[in-house]
C-alpha cells in the first residue's frame, strides 16, 4: 500500500509542478493541465519504472490472493444450457455448430421458414409495385413528350 501511495503522490506532484511551471508562461489553464498530464506521464514511465513495477506486483498479488479466496467462478445457468443441448443434439452429427444439426437445426428451419415467408410477401407486393409503375409509364409514353415552347 505504501508503494501505491507513494507513485500515486509523486505523479500528482509532477503534474501539478508541470502545470504551474506551464501556466507561469501564459501556456493557457486547460491546455496547461492537458500538457502537464502528457509530460507527467511520460517522465513517470522514464524514471519511475522501478516504483511502478513494485506497485504493479503488489496489485497481482493481491488480486491472486482475492481469486483463491473467491474460489472457482461456477456459473448454473450456462451448465443448465449445455445439459440441454447434450440431451437434444445427437452426438454422432454434431461438429460444433458448424453446421445447423438438432436443436440449432430446427431453430435454423424456423428461421428460414419465417424469412421464406416473409419474403414470398415482400417478393409479391414489390411485384404489384413494379406492375403499378409499368402502367404509370405506359400511359405517359401514350401521351408523349409534352410541347416545348422554342425561343426564336
Amino acid at each position: 500500500m505504501r508503494e501505491m501511495a507513494l507513485f500515486a503522490v509523486i505523479r500528482l506532484a509532477l503534474w501539478l509542478g508541470i502545470w504551474w511551471l506551464l501556466t507561469q508562461i501564459q501556456v493557457g489553464v486547460m491546455l496547461a493541465g492537458v500538457l502537464a498530464a502528457v509530460i507527467a506521464m511520460l517522465l513517470s514511465i522514464l524514471f519511475l519504472d522501478r516504483l511502478r513495477s513494485k506497485v504493479a506486483l503488489r496489485w497481482k498479488a493481491a488480486d491472486d490472493r482475492r481469486r483463491e479466496r473467491r474460489g472457482e467462478k461456477h456459473d448454473e445457468d450456462a451448465e443448465a444450457e449445455d445439459a440441454y443441448l447434450d440431451a437434444h443434439t445427437d452426438d454422432d452429427s454434431f461438429d460444433g455448430g458448424s453446421s445447423a444439426t438438432g436443436v440449432q437445426g430446427a431453430a435454423a428451419e424456423d428461421w428460414t421458414r419465417a424469412v421464406d415467408g416473409g419474403a414470398e410477401a415482400a417478393d409479391e407486393s414489390t411485384a404489384g409495385e413494379r406492375a403499378a409503375d409499368a402502367g404509370t409509364a405506359d400511359e405517359a409514353a401514350d401521351e408523349g413528350p409534352e410541347p416545348t415552347a422554342s425561343r426564336g
